[in-house]
């Protein structure tokens, strides 16, 4: 995977070795080994068997280092694994950020499309949302129009490439999600980023969480971007009988998963694959991707790469 932002700090093993052995000796001398990840803020490594390394990518994600750990020592009565925060690490090594130690969990992420626990990412959900403790903000749970002007911004910039993409039908479905009553009940707990790298199975059923940076109170509607960016068709309405959403709760759901879509693909398509092909395969459960004709094919291919920050 190529580099993602202009403004990454370089990464590599030997850094992770260095920061380990200078601040939590007793793990000098433990394999380090970098993670395939799908994910855009931070690098990955594995320490041992028994643990991960995160470290923030850019100085946007280095808050929440210290954010994430908040919030998994808040939650409680979860159906799944959360990842313990071990230890909390500190700028050295020239590298100038915090960064974390995170307790392993076994399980193989979830792929889109598939075969997926569709009651048990629901009971999930709802079991997160019944927690009553305070926590922070959710990065994705404020109310749609807040994002409006760069989900417009980003389907003009998607238009203007080579990818098959109908950015009517995008407009559509983005009108109709914001025409969608907004929520007015008491702010819930949401994970906000609930995308199928995050989501660990084993043996078909779900297992684990990962990434929490993003969780916090707001609308629950952000929590139903599975339904698009994992869930099979079929699988759909079992999801949404079992968490309960009304139409304006799917609709504004549906809403997040396209705006996420279509702002992740111009930004990641030529640098991060996990993150393009989820946002391909949201677009086309969302009927927003067209097959060029022959006409047409030669004209998209002159589009240009949009640049909308994601």
């Amino acid at each position: 995977m190529g580099r993602m932002h202009a403004d990454e700090h370089p990464i590599d093993a030997g850094l992770v070795r260095r920061l380990v052995h200078g601040q939590f000796p007793h793990w000098t001398g433990l394999p380090v080994t970098p993670l395939a990840s799908g994910g855009t803020v931070n690098a990955v490594y594995r320490l041992g068997s028994g643990h991960t390394v995160r470290l923030p990518l850019t100085g946007g994600g280095a808050g929440d280092i210290t954010k994430e750990a908040r919030v998994l020592t808040s939650l409680e009565g979860l159906p799944v694994a959360v990842p313990a925060v071990v230890a909390l690490g500190e700028p050295a090594e020239g590298y100038p950020w915090p960064w974390a130690v995170h307790g392993w969990l076994d399980g193989e992420p979830a792929l889109e499309g598939r075969d997926a626990p569709a009651r048990e990412l629901a009971g999930f959900v709802l079991a997160l949302r019944a927690n009553r403790a305070d926590g922070p903000p959710a990065f994705r749970g404020k109310p749609l129009f807040t994002v409006d002007t760069a989900t417009r911004r980003a389907i003009e910039e998607l238009s203007r490439t080579d990818e098959p993409f109908d950015a009517a039908t995008a407009l559509a479905v983005w009108t109709e999600a914001l025409d969608a009553p907004p929520w007015t009940g008491p702010p819930c707990w949401v994970h906000a980023d609930l995308m199928p790298s995050n989501l660990l199975l084993r043996d078909g059923h779900l297992s684990g969480v990962l990434d929490w940076a993003t969780a916090g109170l707001g609308d629950p509607a952000c929590d139903l971007i599975p339904a698009w960016n994992l869930l099979p068709a079929a699988a759909r309405p079992v999801f949404r009988d079992v968490v309960g959403a009304d139409d304006a709760t799917w609709a504004r759901g549906r809403g997040r998963a396209l705006s996420m879509a279509v702002i992740q693909l111009p930004y990641y398509r030529h640098t991060n694959p996990v993150i393009s092909a989820n946002a391909r395969y949201v677009l086309s459960e969302l009927s927003c991707r067209s097959v060029p004709t022959a006409s047409t094919a030669p004209r998209a291919r002159s589009g240009r790469a949009g640049n909308t920050t994601p």
